[in-house]
């Protein structure tokens, strides 16, 4: 895509702007249809029985007692399933995983699907799936990042490398004055969106509708296509809303895939909701880490090499590992820089993108290691971080396409209050009597861009219809790609209708990596440069209109009029250019995508930095994080209201990745022994008291036409080690495994 957009100018009156989100008065009122609101005729109801062990075989299931319930319509079991034509233990894109749809008997973790239960009542299907009583030959479960050997990876998620080595790693150990060896540990965390994982799946001959919620749309269509052996035009995905998403719904998993199979055996429309509890297993999460960092510098307190290697859980029959040690690649300067992934295989789910996929795990131990070194040297942790702020992408030496991290320190410090820190723990307490801490880190997401297509049209009342299969869970997609659509039409955001979430509409790309905004965005935009392109060209060339004779070049669009730039007295309103050429409505098309030299000539990231202050009551050691500021510099912001939304949900992740989030393994039974939401802890209102985001702006020519980065993630990022290092600064406990608990400081004191 080129860095530049020929015509009108790039930005109008709607960008940048906080509008409320558009779906927000639909959502509140309950007017928006989700996938499970759709209610076809006729419909069944599926119910998929859960293992419950984590390894073995299923040697019996009572499928007599089951089909013998009045409201029960079909048991599926391997012994009835039909053969699904693309394999789903193949991986036929890169975002593909494979998954368990009951090919035959075997348990490969808990809660995989054993069998699914058709019945007239949601009800009905609940008791018949409980009348199957499984019974099991059951093997001991691996679990654990201790439950197998580990092993090397050659390919990292994603397709990305399983090591990276710039410069001289065993010449930087040498060289190095001063050094630390250290090892945090991360735990697995579930996808809990407010909407589990649904669909209802309806056949017509070959022809599927889905109703699901997808990050994907498009390619979700492929898949969906692949493994059950039709044309991707014979589906038909309906997602105009999610209920959260994370990463977790631009995958196929193999309850959903059964559902579907279950519509085209009974010939009637299926409807499938996952429980609370079945969110952990089948719908991935993010896996178990352990990572080593080994840091040394000289005595200027400059790294010589920076070592990480990461140990994660993934699953016995795939291979989706976290990238936690790639967190160490894109942010400090170092002579020697390092990141090795291993993995180990045991009996869980196989585990997958969950927002900040590798970032987050793998920043939480690299900021709270870059303390422990900056507390080596006798160094306040931002100042060491300065010292070894990299001007060029470490490693490769590519100039960043922006990068205003400078900035977002001196501005999160000076709003946190940062110069009066002391150096040494245990040194503050507030009124009750309270251990006050303070910690920093610092943030760091990619600033991907995928593909995207979308249509613009100029109607005849002057008005503007934008479409394409975008997504949004939340994020605020509808109103921001709106905003980015009306500018690119040179129209108010009000006059323009906004149609997204169908697979009948030009792709949209994926919702996630930070990248649906600038890629999906950048679409519509030039869809929209295309359709006044096109009205220009007609009025330029008619006698009749006060621009005639004017070039394109010349002419902008603003504010549902044509505009001579250099003389604003020549205009004329879209309806009326169009009212005079016949009243046809004028059509453009867009695309976007990532030049591949723009790519290949700059890094490109998100940045930012987060200052935390904690209490901890010294006798208790209860933990209370009091105040987050979080300064992040992300390109061009389009609606400040929705990015400060997004900003915040992913600091209060990182809350809850840093005290909170984890589940818990039965080494007994390889089952997870909190899955629910009141086992599984998450932040509540009360958890999140004083908390700031303010950003920095950035013009980026680089990262795309438009310079929009992304926020969903980098919040994340940064959040978690200054939650964990401010701990430390109270308390002078240092804990290396999150979340931090209690009894870990109790351990300490």
């Amino acid at each position: 895509m080129p860095d530049t957009l020929p015509f009108p100018a790039r930005f109008g009156s709607n960008s940048g702007q906080p509008f409320t989100r558009r779906d927000g008065i639909a959502k509140v009122t309950g007017a928006a249809t989700f996938a499970a609101d759709n209610h076809p005729e006729h419909l069944l109801h599926a119910v998929y029985v859960p293992a419950t062990i984590a390894r073995g075989r299923v040697t019996q299931l009572d499928v007599a007692a089951a089909k013998a319930h009045p409201g029960v319509v079909e048991v599926i079991t391997p012994d009835n399933c039909p053969p699904l034509p693309g394999d789903p233990q193949s991986k036929p894109f890169m975002f593909a995983f494979r998954f368990e749809a009951l090919q035959d008997d075997t348990v490969r973790y808990a809660n995989q699907p054993i069998a699914l239960v058709l019945g007239e009542t949601l009800e009905a299907a609940t008791e018949g799936a409980r009348l199957l009583n499984p019974r099991y030959t059951a093997l001991p479960p691996r679990v654990g990042l201790d439950g197998a050997e580990p092993y090397k990876l050659e390919a990292g998620a994603f397709g990305g490398p399983g090591e990276t080595v710039h410069g001289d790693i065993a010449a930087g150990h040498a060289a190095a004055a001063q050094a630390i060896d250290v090892t945090y540990e991360t735990p697995e965390q579930y996808h809990n969106a407010m909407e589990t994982h649904a669909l209802v799946a309806q056949w017509d001959g070959d022809r599927l509708m889905l109703d699901i919620p997808s990050q994907a749309i498009a390619m979700s269509c492929a898949a969906y296509a692949f493994y059950l052996g039709i044309p991707p035009e014979n589906v038909t995905i309906r997602s105009p809303y999610l209920g959260g998403g994370f990463g977790s719904k631009a995958v196929v998993n193999g309850p959903q895939v059964l559902a579907i199979l279950a519509a085209r055996m009974t010939g009637r429309p299926v409807k499938l909701m996952l429980r609370r509890d079945q969110m952990f297993g089948p719908t991935g999460h993010r896996g178990a880490t352990r990572q080593r960092l080994r840091l040394g510098t000289d005595g200027a307190g400059k790294l010589t090499v920076l070592d990480h290697e990461s140990l994660a859980v993934t699953s016995t029959f795939d291979d989706f590992v976290e990238s936690a040690a790639f967190a160490s690649q894109g942010l400090y300067a170092a002579d020697a820089l390092r990141s090795a992934l291993y993995g180990v295989r045991v009996d869980i789910g196989t585990p997958g993108p969950m927002r900040a996929p590798g970032e987050a795990s793998g920043s939480a131990a690299l900021e709270c290691a870059m303390d422990e070194m900056a507390e080596a040297l006798g160094l306040d942790p931002l100042d060491f971080r300065l010292r070894n702020y990299a001007d060029t992408e470490p490693g490769t030496g590519r100039p960043y396409s922006s990068k205003a991290l400078r900035d977002c320190y001196a501005q999160g410090a000076e709003r946190f209050g940062w110069a009066g820190r002391p150096r040494q723990p245990r040194q503050m307490t507030d009124e009750n009597g309270c251990l006050v801490g303070w910690g920093m880190g610092s943030a760091l997401f990619a600033a991907p861009m995928f593909t995207a297509q979308a249509r613009a049209v100029l109607r005849p009342d002057g008005t503007g219809l934008v479409e394409t299969a975008a997504a949004d869970m939340g994020q605020g997609a509808w109103t921001a790609l709106a905003q980015i659509a009306a500018d690119g039409l040179g129209l108010p955001l009000d006059k323009v209708e906004f149609r997204s979430g169908h697979s009948d509409l030009p792709d949209g790309g994926v919702a996630g990596g930070s990248g649906h905004t600038a890629t999906a965005g950048s679409a519509l935009h030039a869809a929209g440069v295309e359709a006044v392109r096109r009205l220009a060209e007609i009025a330029t060339a008619d006698p009749a209109s006060p621009l005639y004779g004017a070039g394109n070049a010349s002419v902008v669009g603003r504010d549902g009029r044509l505009v001579l730039e250099n003389d604003e007295s020549r205009s004329e309103s879209y309806a009326e250019i169009i009212a005079r050429a016949g009243g046809a409505e004028i059509v453009g098309q867009g695309s976007a995508a990532r030049s591949p030299e723009a790519a290949a000539g700059h890094a490109m990231y998100s940045h930012g930095a987060v200052f935390a202050e904690v209490k901890v009551d010294p006798a208790l050691y209860q933990i209370r994080v009091s105040r987050l500021v979080g300064v992040f510099a992300a390109g061009r912001i389009i609606n400040p209201r929705l990015a400060e939304s997004q900003l915040m949900g992913g600091m209060i992740w990182g809350l809850s990745f840093a005290l909170h989030e984890e589940a818990r393994m039965d080494a007994r039974t390889g089952r997870v022994i909190n899955a629910d939401l009141a086992g599984y802890h998450i932040p509540v209102n009360a958890d999140v008291q004083g908390l700031e985001v303010l950003t920095v702006h950035e013009d980026d020519p680089h990262v795309n036409a438009l310079g929009i980065k992304g926020v969903g993630e980098i919040g994340i990022t940064g959040t978690v080690g200054a939650i964990g290092n401010a701990i430390w600064h109270a308390t002078g406990t240092r804990v290396r495994r999150f979340p931090i608990r209690i009894e870990d400081l109790l351990a300490g004191a």
